[in-house]
């Protein structure tokens, strides 16, 4: 017999402290969702909503053409 997982719902960050606009100055919260690569992290991982997650990935790629996050890390 197959076990089926039913996981716990992710809540999105954003909605949970009433974020309107993610700010691509705000480092600190865009660090959180790109992994040490320098990827931004999936939707389905980060728990984040649709409306979200877009304006999230828009802002990562502003900060990176700033230089306040980088493209990819050096190792």
């Amino acid at each position: 017999m197959k076990r089926r997982r039913f996981g716990r719902r992710k809540v999105c960050k954003f909605c949970a402290d009433r974020v309107d606009l993610v700010d691509y100055k705000d480092v600190r919260r865009l660090r959180t969702f790109v992994t040490e690569r320098g990827k931004i992290i999936p939707r389905r991982i980060s728990g984040s909503c649709a409306r979200h997650q877009r304006l999230l990935t828009h802002a990562i790629k502003q900060a990176r053409t700033v230089a306040l996050l980088p493209y990819v890390t050096t190792e």
